[in-house]
């Protein structure tokens, strides 16, 4: 679990012994591809980090289609936050987009840990901020760009994503189709020649 070590270290500073009992909260959980943690109309019940792999959570709309909201991959975070603070229904699913490593935590657990190491209260705080300002970011990339705009700024800030996960997704999160995704990226490759 050196990764979870060096991405708390990032944010707060605990002692090996401190992380231990930290890790000691989590449980680790091993998923394969296209594994559902979490299915719409369940409790949403654990919040989930990324060791190795990538998750994402998306809904099912109103004509059936899948509308990916958010991917995680190492080092990040993912739940339904709205459902999880309040131990409610979610109306989103979140699914193993590769065969993924993640440690998992419950609301009742997460109390008991900052209880034990109040650090951690500074931890997800600092997580929450971040999570919340590229929410902010990716609302306002939606109304101002371009769908051409929006996939190059997408391929810009995250060329990882390009490679690893599967165009169709990247397609569902931009609020594209799989074919209009493969017009911008042919008239984009032509414009390059």
């Amino acid at each position: 679990m050196e990764t979870f070590k060096q991405h708390l270290d990032k944010f707060i500073t605990i002692t090996d012994e401190e992380f231990a009992s930290v890790l000691s909260f989590f449980q680790e959980v091993e998923v394969k591809k296209k594994q559902d943690l979490m299915l719409s109309g369940e409790i949403c019940k654990s919040m989930y980090f990324v060791v190795k792999g990538c998750l994402r959570k998306f809904f099912v709309n109103e004509k059936g289609i899948e509308q990916t909201t958010e991917f995680a991959i190492e080092n990040w975070w993912i739940t339904d936050t709205f459902a999880y603070e309040r131990q409610i229904k979610t109306d989103f699913c979140i699914q193993a987009v590769e065969k993924s490593i993640i440690l998992e935590i419950n609301l009742q657990t997460q109390e008991e840990l900052l209880n034990k190491h109040p650090v951690m209260e500074r931890y997800f705080r600092m997580i929450y901020q971040r999570a919340y300002a590229a929410s902010e970011r990716r609302i306002r990339y939606l109304y101002e760009m371009t769908r051409e705009e929006l996939y190059v700024n997408f391929s810009t800030l995250y060329p990882w994503f390009i490679q690893r996960i599967p165009q169709y997704l990247i397609a569902s999160f931009l609020g594209f189709t799989p074919e209009y995704l493969s017009e911008i990226r042919a008239k984009l490759a032509k414009s390059r020649s």
